[in-house]
């Protein structure tokens, strides 16, 4: 028969379908392996491109958010032990704040609260001039008190002082009434006045906030220890002598303001008058004497 299909043929045919199966199952391997390429490239793509555009700060469909601003530096750490002892010569107040402790107070105060310190640092020979009273019969309270006075509680410029003077007393960090300083501003020099000490400011040792240190030339003594019987004010210099002119007003000096010249001697002042009376007499005598040779001729 015509149409008969032969077994090779059939054999044969089976075989290119085969073939044709396996070139197809390739290609979709082939169009598989090519998707997943493009897939993985164009993933790569897209987190580069959400990577640059996140760097730049322009995300899509999110706000832009601003930077955190950095926090603010603190105030830098203040060793007061170190700046007494470069600065001043500050040696002996420094020894007196060490051995009662009252530099760990200061310190405390200085870096631990915003108020800040002032301090007022005498210099070494202050407690060397230091005669009467003597530092040396206080007790060890005492003597702690004596270092807090040297200290408000508060940092001031120099500034700050012209408002201190109309407020004062300003009560110093041994606190109370009697432990309380008074301020006056005079054109920018500052003074102190404790009662028993009156002193001044000669100069600024450090003037950053928290911590101001000032330099006088005195001890600060407080009248809770020393008590009220406060020592005399200095006597007043005496003033310069000048040349003394003659006013109008004086007896030296005539209507117009001019010294006169000293007058000559008449009848109305006692030389003039006991010489009269001399020469009187010993004109007499000189009669009387000539009137005796006369007789006596005669």
């Amino acid at each position: 028969m015509p149409n008969e299909v032969s077994v090779p043929q059939i054999k044969s045919f089976s075989l290119q379908l085969l073939c044709f199966k396996g070139s197809v199952s390739v290609y979709q391997d082939k169009v598989k392996m090519g998707y997943s390429r493009v897939l993985i490239v164009s993933s790569l793509l897209l987190v580069f491109q959400l990577s640059t555009v996140v760097a730049k700060g322009k995300v899509i469909g999110s706000p832009i958010m601003a930077p955190a601003p950095a926090p603010a530096p603190g105030p830098e750490y203040t060793n007061l032990t170190d700046l007494l002892s470069v600065a001043g010569p500050f040696h002996t107040f420094l020894n007196y704040l060490v051995s009662t402790k009252v530099i760990e107070t200061f310190q405390a105060q200085a870096n631990n609260t915003e108020e800040g310190i002032t301090l007022f640092v005498p210099k070494d020979s202050a407690f060397t001039s230091l005669k009467k009273p003597s530092l040396s019969n206080l007790t060890s309270e005492q003597l702690k008190s004596l270092c807090l006075f040297h200290a408000l509680p508060h940092y001031y410029s120099l500034a700050d002082f012209k408002n201190l003077s109309d407020v004062s007393p300003i009560n110093t960090l041994a606190g109370g009434n009697l432990y309380s300083l008074n301020f006056t501003d005079n054109s920018g020099t500052v003074h102190l006045n404790s009662g028993w000490s009156r002193t001044k400011v000669s100069s600024a040792v450090r003037t950053t906030y928290p911590v101001a240190v000032y330099q006088v030339d005195k001890v600060l003594l407080p009248e809770a220890i020393f008590g009220t019987d406060l020592p005399p004010m200095p006597a007043p210099a005496p003033a310069p002598v000048t040349d003394i002119t003659p006013t109008a007003d004086s007896p030296a000096a005539d209507q117009t303001g001019k010294a006169r010249a000293p007058a000559s001697p008449d009848s109305s002042s006692p030389s003039a008058s006991h010489k009269m009376m001399s020469w009187g007499i010993l004109k007499h005598l000189v009669l009387a004497i000539g009137g005796g040779f006369l007789m006596f001729f005669l």
